[in-house]
């Protein structure tokens, strides 16, 4: 849950996790360059499938686009949080009004423990029988073939009795029950 701030007493060694956003694709850059300034940081990261030049990998994105969290203490002995905004990949925390938006410990805590599951499933497997549900092909069976990467599916359909491959949106498929 991500909160106002609220001017709590605190000790000098209370730290207390805070929304941080980033510039465009440098998360990565931005938690880098906090840590190498002494900051604890925490981008969740989540395992996705891509499809390059007609191979399928995995890769980590940030779970959060252009959003990390960043601990930060509160009091007179605590690290100053000026440098954060003039850190390199940084745009500066996130407020509410006037109020640094901190999330709640559990929060990261609840992220931390389900960081390293395995990948979703994917929406469709190779084989699947499918039915197009929008376009000019509305109602016709097909086959589903692989992903492509880029939110699009390759079909097998049945075409006045020819198969033909076809690339289609995946929003535009779904499972023939």
């Amino acid at each position: 849950m991500i909160t106002r701030a609220t001017s709590q007493p605190h000790t000098p060694t209370d730290t207390d996790w805070y929304l941080l956003q980033s510039k465009p694709k440098q998360e990565q850059v931005a938690a880098l360059n906090l840590e190498n300034q002494g900051y604890k940081c925490y981008l969740p990261m989540m395992q996705t499938e891509r499809i390059r030049r007609g191979k399928e990998f995995a890769i980590s994105l940030p779970m959060f686009s252009r959003y990390l969290f960043i601990a930060l203490q509160i009091g007179d002995q605590a690290k100053s949080w000026f440098p954060i905004r003039s850190t390199l990949g940084v745009t500066g925390l996130v407020y509410f009004g006037d109020q640094p938006a901190k999330v709640e410990k559990e929060l990261i805590e609840q992220m931390r423990q389900h960081a390293d599951t395995k990948p979703p499933e994917p929406l469709f497997n190779e084989g699947e029988r499918v039915v197009v549900s929008d376009g000019p092909y509305q109602g016709i069976k097909a086959v589903f073939q692989a992903a492509d990467g880029n939110q699009r599916a390759i079909i097998l359909l049945e075409l006045l009795s020819k198969q033909v491959t076809m690339k289609i949106d995946l929003s535009r498929i779904k499972k023939d029950r």
